[in-house]
C-alpha cells in the first residue's frame, strides 16, 4: 500500500504545471474610473523651456532640500516639482464670476440718458413755479386777500387754481387752500377710482361756480353762501381724455356714466363738509356742490 501511494504522489508531481493556477492580477485600468480627457492644447499649453547644456544636467543642485537634525533627507513623497505646479496653473480652468441677481441687482439702469434727467428737472421746476398752497399738485397763483362787497364775504388768503393733481379746471377758480386740498383728496381717492380707465380718465373738470359773494342759492335775505367765503366749488361735468363727456344733468340716471357719477358723489362725502347733488333739491339738479363747511354732526351729504 505504501509503495502504491508513493508512486501516485510521484506521478502527480511529475504532471504539475510549472506556473501557478491563480488568476493573473488585473490591469490597473480595470475597475478604475475612466481617464479624464486631456484639455485642448489651446486651453492648456505647457510653458516652453530652454534646453540646458549636457554638462549642466549632471551638475549637482545647490538649492536642494536640507537635511534634518539627524542627517536624513525629507521623504521624496513630500517634495513637489515646480514644473508640475506650472503645468497645473496653466491647465486649471478660469472661474468666471457671474453677477448676482435678485436683491443684489438694481432694476433701475445705472446711467440714465441726460435728456431724460433734464426734462424731468424742467417739469419739476415748472411745477414748483406754479405751486400754490405749498403743494406741487395744486397749480395756480397766489392772490392774497379778497374783500367782499357785503358783510361776511371775502377770502383772507385766496389762491386762483388752474389744475389739481394733473386735472385741469375749465375756469380758474378762487378758493382758500383748505378747499383746494379737499378737492385734491377727492380727485385722488374718489373721482379717479370711480372713472378708472373709462374714456382714458378725466382730463378736465367743468367748473360752473367758485367764489361769488352771494347768499345761499341766491335767495334774498338768506345766509352767506360758502361760495362767498371761498370754500365751495360747483362741478357740472367731466371731460374725458378721449373727447367724451359725463354731465350731471344728462347722465345721472344713465347706465355706466350714471354709476360713475353716483360713486363720485358718495366718495366726496368725507373730504368735504357739504355734498349736494341732483337728489338734494331743484337747485342742484345739474351739478355737484362741494364745500368745506364744518357741521356738528359731520359731513352733510344729499
Amino acid at each position: 500500500m505504501l509503495v502504491a501511494l508513493g508512486a501516485a504522489a510521484g506521478a502527480a508531481l511529475a504532471s504539475a504545471p510549472e506556473t501557478s493556477l491563480r488568476p493573473v492580477a488585473r490591469p490597473d485600468s480595470v475597475g478604475a474610473p475612466p481617464p479624464v480627457p486631456a484639455a485642448p492644447q489651446s486651453a492648456a499649453r505647457p510653458i516652453a523651456r530652454e534646453s540646458a547644456p549636457e554638462n549642466s544636467r549632471q551638475a549637482p543642485r545647490t538649492g536642494g532640500p536640507q537635511r534634518d537634525g539627524q542627517g536624513n533627507r525629507p521623504s521624496p513623497s513630500c517634495q513637489s516639482d515646480p514644473r508640475d505646479e506650472t503645468l497645473q496653473t496653466a491647465e486649471a480652468p478660469r472661474r468666471v464670476e457671474q453677477p448676482r441677481g435678485g436683491l443684489f441687482s438694481s432694476l433701475r439702469p445705472l446711467l440714465r440718458p441726460l435728456g431724460i434727467g433734464r426734462e424731468a428737472q424742467k417739469r419739476k421746476e415748472a411745477r414748483a413755479r406754479g405751486m400754490v398752497c405749498n403743494d406741487p399738485a395744486i397749480q395756480g397763483e397766489e392772490i392774497g386777500r379778497v374783500p367782499g362787497r357785503i358783510s361776511g364775504c371775502g377770502i383772507q388768503d385766496a389762491v386762483k387754481v388752474r389744475s389739481i393733481d394733473g386735472v385741469a379746471l375749465s375756469q380758474h377758480a378762487l378758493m382758500d387752500c383748505r378747499t383746494a386740498s379737499a378737492i385734491k383728496t377727492w380727485i385722488g381717492s374718489g373721482m379717479k377710482p370711480a372713472v378708472g380707465s373709462y374714456g382714458g380718465g378725466v382730463a378736465q373738470l367743468r367748473v360752473v361756480a367758485h367764489y361769488a359773494c352771494r347768499t345761499r342759492n341766491n335767495q334774498r335775505g338768506g345766509e352767506i353762501s360758502e361760495h362767498g367765503k371761498g370754500r365751495a366749488i360747483d362741478i357740472a361735468g367731466f371731460q374725458l381724455r378721449d373727447g367724451r363727456t359725463i354731465t350731471v344733468l344728462t347722465d345721472w340716471n344713465k347706465g355706466q356714466k350714471g354709476q360713475v357719477l353716483r360713486q363720485m358723489h358718495r366718495s366726496a362725502c368725507g373730504p368735504f363738509g357739504t355734498v349736494l347733488g341732483p337728489n338734494s333739491d331743484r337747485f342742484h339738479a345739474d351739478h355737484f356742490h362741494f364745500d368745506t363747511a364744518r357741521h356738528r354732526g359731520g359731513s352733510y351729504c344729499r
